[in-house]
């Protein structure tokens, strides 16, 4: 699969992130924008592939494509809901926004890449609209779990800059980073299961009346 098919049909996931309601649809689709992403070291190696872009493919694809997923999966089934109803933004504006956001990153990707070929500024546009998806996932909905789902595509914006836009990076960071996102994606879960326990719902703009 080529690099610019992978970072095409990550555009689409985003954009389907931005119009979905559906929180087992989004999981699904987190997850098959980490199975791509898994394949992206692969891609941008070629003839040059080594056990270090094996490694870090395979780990990539497992914990974003299956563990992230599976534990989404399990917060979701707890927490009894399904889809999100009432957003600060509604999906028609947000896949505006959306629009807005991907036509300013490929604005951005020709003038940061001063010089250089059409694929990298493709690479820094596609790894800016995921970071701003992302952002905007974690500002515009309500929910915890779509802005755990945020927090989980802006990290692979940093990852699609990372790998596509920055070549050497070492495999201990690469892998660290891996674990860190594994972690925090794991403590959240537990967050989004007790959240709901206690509380009867997941929208985190209510928790304000904790307040004393």
């Amino acid at each position: 699969m080529s690099v610019e098919l992978i970072l095409t049909v990550v555009v689409l996931t985003n954009l389907r992130l931005l119009g979905a309601s559906r929180l087992g649809a989004c999981i699904r689709t987190v997850g098959l924008q980490g199975l791509l992403l898994g394949l992206l070291p692969l891609a941008t190696g070629g003839r040059l592939t080594t056990l270090h872009v094996v490694v870090l493919a395979v780990g990539s694809m497992v914990l974003k494509g299956f563990v992230f997923p599976r534990l989404l999966f399990w917060a979701l089934r707890e927490a009894h809901v399904t889809r999100e109803v009432e957003p600060f933004i509604g999906y028609t504006g947000s896949l505006l926004i959306g629009g807005f956001m991907l036509g300013g990153a490929v604005w951005l990707g020709d003038r940061l890449v001063i010089g250089g070929t059409t694929d990298l500024s493709w690479v820094v546009a596609v790894a800016m609209f995921s970071i701003l998806t992302g952002l905007f996932l974690i500002v515009a909905r309500k929910r915890a779990i779509h802005q755990v789902l945020g927090f989980l595509v802006m990290e692979n914006g940093i990852y699609i800059f990372g790998i596509g836009a920055i070549p050497g990076i070492p495999l201990l960071v690469e892998l660290g980073l891996l674990l860190d996102i594994f972690v925090a994606v794991f403590v959240m879960g537990i967050a989004v299961y007790h959240i709901n326990r206690e509380f009867d719902h997941m929208e985190t703009d209510k928790l304000d009346v904790l307040r004393g």
